[in-house]
Parts: C-alpha cells; structure tokens; sequence
C-alpha cells in the first residue's frame, strides 16, 4: 500500500458535484492503519480458531461463542447473541443513528463435512491460513481487526458502530433478517463485509429458488405406462424454459434455469416422486412475480394432461431490489475512494447477491465490500489470503471512521 504519511485524498459526491474530503496527514487514522499492519499475526491465530470451529448453516452456536469472546475480549459494548444465533457488538458514536457492518457466520454443508473428516485445525504458511472454514470465517476476523483498531487509537466515530456476525446465510439469510429488524429503525446503512473492495455492491438481483415437486403412481415397468412421473417434470421443463422473458427483460437481467432434476433410482420402474430445481432471476421483482405466475400455470395445465401432482415449494426466496441515487450517494461513492486509496480501481455493480440484499429489498441502503479472500472454498485445501484479510479490516476500518465527516 501507498505510503500512508502521504496527504490521504478522497473524492465524494455531494449533491450531484464533486468534492474533495481533505483529512490530511491525520495521526489517528495512520496509527489506526499501522495498528491493523502490526496485528496481522494475531489476526491469523484468530482465524485459525474461529475457522476451524465446524458451523455449517444452522448450527453455528460454536462459533457464534467463540466471535462472542472475541467482541468481549476488545471492548466492544453491548455483546450479545440472539437467537439466530447471530453476535452483536457496538461501539457507541457521536449520533445515535447507525452504520451495521455485516459478516458471514456459517459455512456450506461441504465444509464442515471437510473439517470432520481432516479432524485438525487449520494452519498458518506462507502468508495464508489453510484448511476448510478459514475462508468465509476470514471476513469476520477483518471486521473485528478494524472494530478493535478503532477502539485501540480512540476513535469517537460520527454514527454508532454496529458489528454483527449472522448465521444461515446460507440458508436464506435467517440471520440477517433478525438483525435488520432489530435495527432497521436507527440504520443509516448496512455494510456486507465479503471481500477487501476489489468490487463494490449497490443493488440486489432478485434470486427465487424452487423446487418443483412430482408425484404419481409407482410402478414396475411390465405394468407401468401412464400416468409417469418422468413424463410430467420433462414436459413442464419444457415449457418452463420456453419461456421469453429472459429475452423481453435482458437488461434487468432475468434468467430461468433448471439446474437439478432427480427421480426413480432403477431402470425397470417408474417412480412415486421427483423433483426438479427451477431458478429465476431478475432486477425486477415483479419480472419474477410474472414468473412464478407462468409457472404455476404451467405445472397446473401439465398436471391434468399427465395425470401426475406437480406443486412449487420454495427453496430460497432471496429479495432484490434498488436504492434510487445509491451510486451517487455517500455510502459508494467514499467505498469506491477508499478502494483506491487501498490499491484497487473497484468494479460496481447494482447485482448483489448476499446478506445486503435483505437491507436493500426494504428501502435501506447497503454496500457489498466483495473481492479477494482467498481460494478453493468448499474443498479440504480451502484457504484464506493474511494480506486481503488485512486490506478488508482497512476498508471497514475506514470506512467506519470517516462516514459522516464530510
């Protein structure tokens, strides 16, 4: 990184024109930065802990203890875990009005299937700490590395501090929703803590998981015929497909997509039950709600026509949405300068998929700090980069710090 004694510049926008937010040669804001510099060490050690504690989507109590003694152990106020089980833990600012940083706290069911059959803990070399669930569990330990700098050099920061560790993100994002709720009220913002700001999230794409259930009547195949379970999930896939809305709403990004399709498991019957996956995506919510409207027709038509049940069950209903204004805002606008002061020219983009998208889909505004965390997530040699780890507690730590100042 640049040399951080140099005049720190950034580039804001404020009402519609550029401004310049001069902060000098601030010493609070160097030691801050040199405090995360010096700490990369414990850091490690941290996620070593944190990260090897298995806690795939909805059993993460574990590791919701062990961030819960981290908040404890560098002052944080108020720690507390919820019944998600999410961890909370503030640092009071001069308004009452809060900027909520996020971080993931659960895994993906491979994971923790990986850390069981290692059964050891990751390990520290060569600039990385290896070993299944040292990933994901890397952007907890950046967003406490930048909480505990600011309370290690003093900071009072404009908006009170809000830094939330949630579970079953994987599963729906349960836990962020318990955590908007809490503190939808007071927030002037969410921040979804992915990456070290390489790319930079304003918007939410719209993502509806389903699966589409089929049942009819079993059979060995001497005596089967129809009804046919197969012959209902292929002719709704059909048609399901043959739908042009990804071609009238390309702009807003709409895809069908049928990923998964599972019935019978031998050659000389046909099944009771199967299912197919159907994924929709768009910008636009009602895009989806058009959708989901043809395919439940659709099913309905090819239920009488074949004689088999077909019924849509939600598997992951993920809300988008857009905030008017969000790029021209404060919020971006200082992410996008603090990337650069951090190295990086930012990709945007108003498609975020993750915990901001509950935030967003609600009318309140949310920044997705994605990028670089390491790599080969999901397999044993799954692991996660020191220096992008430090760079993300840099950009929260900043951008926790100067929000508001202008």
């Amino acid at each position: 990184m640049r040399n951080i004694s140099l005049l720190f510049l950034l580039l804001i926008s404020l009402n519609g024109h550029a401004q310049t937010l001069d902060i000098g040669q601030s010493p609070t804001l160097q030691k801050g930065l040199l405090w995360i510099d010096n700490n990369k060490s414990p850091a490690a050690e941290s996620l070593v802990n944190i990260g090897g504690i298995i806690s795939p989507s909805g059993q993460e109590q574990e590791r919701a203890k062990a961030v819960m003694q981290e908040m404890q152990r560098i002052g944080l106020q108020n720690v507390r875990m919820d019944s998600g089980p999410n961890v909370i833990g503030i640092i009071p600012g001069q308004r009452s009005e809060q900027l909520v940083f996020v971080s993931t706290l659960d895994d993906l069911a491979g994971v923790a299937e990986h850390q069981r059959a290692t059964d050891a803990k990751p390990y520290i070399s060569d600039g990385k700490v290896i070993g299944p669930g040292t990933n994901t569990s890397s952007i907890t330990v950046s967003m406490l590395m930048a909480a505990e700098a600011i309370l290690e050099v003093g900071i009072k920061p404009q908006y009170t501090l809000v830094f939330a560790s949630v579970a079953q993100e994987e599963t729906g994002l349960q836990g962020m929703k318990l955590v908007y709720d809490e503190f939808k009220n007071d927030a002037i913002a969410f921040v979804d803590i992915l990456g070290d700001g390489r790319s930079l999230s304003y918007g939410a794409l719209g993502i509806h998981w389903w699966k589409i259930q089929v049942s009819g009547p079993p059979g060995h195949s001497l005596n089967g015929g129809l009804p046919n379970v197969n012959q209902g999930i292929s002719r709704a896939i059909d048609r399901i497909l043959g739908l042009d809305f990804p071609a009238r709403y390309t702009s807003e990004n709409t895809v069908i997509n049928v990923g998964m399709i599972e019935s019978g498991n031998v050659f000389n019957h046909k099944p009771a039950n199967g299912w197919f996956s159907l994924d929709i995506r768009s910008l636009d919510g009602k895009v989806i709600e058009e959708i989901e409207s043809e395919v439940a027709a659709i099913i309905a038509k090819v239920g009488k026509e074949t004689g088999v049940e077909l019924r849509m069950e939600p598997f992951q209903l993920t809300p988008g949405g857009q905030i008017p204004g969000a790029l021209e805002s404060e919020l971006v606008t200082l992410g996008v300068s603090i990337s650069q002061f951090l190295g990086y020219e930012p990709t945007l983009s108003n498609r975020g998929s993750s915990n901001l998208n509950v935030a967003i889909a609600q009318g309140t505004p949310a920044l997705g700090l994605g990028g670089e965390r390491g790599g080969r997530r999901g397999f044993p040699d799954e692991w996660a980069d020191i220096e992008s780890m430090t760079k993300s507690a840099k950009h929260v730590f900043l951008l926790a710090t100067l929000l508001g100042t202008k």
